[in-house]
């Protein structure tokens, strides 16, 4: 697995974040901790997925679509590649 770089990274989770704790209401700390152990973050980390390709609103909806499901493949971002 390649790896992505950390400031990419860090960007998508200040994104994430963001976007958790104004949907949710979680505290940062919190919100944080739900997406960095999250399978979309997983992906996310892996160069070699492509996960850029995506904005950050797209990886929310995937993250999101992951707390509902179970399995953030099933976000409509990646269903309509298939």
């Amino acid at each position: 697995m390649n790896r992505l770089e950390p400031d990419v990274v860090e960007y998508y989770d200040q994104e994430a974040v963001r976007m958790i704790c104004e949907k949710y209401g979680m505290q940062p700390m919190e919100a944080l901790r739900t997406f960095v152990c999250s399978k979309t973050h997983e992906m996310l980390e892996n160069a070699d997925m492509g996960m850029t390709d995506f904005g950050a609103g797209a990886l929310f909806d995937m993250w999101e679509c992951e707390q509902i499901t179970g399995d953030p493949r099933r976000s409509a971002y990646i269903r309509l590649g298939e």
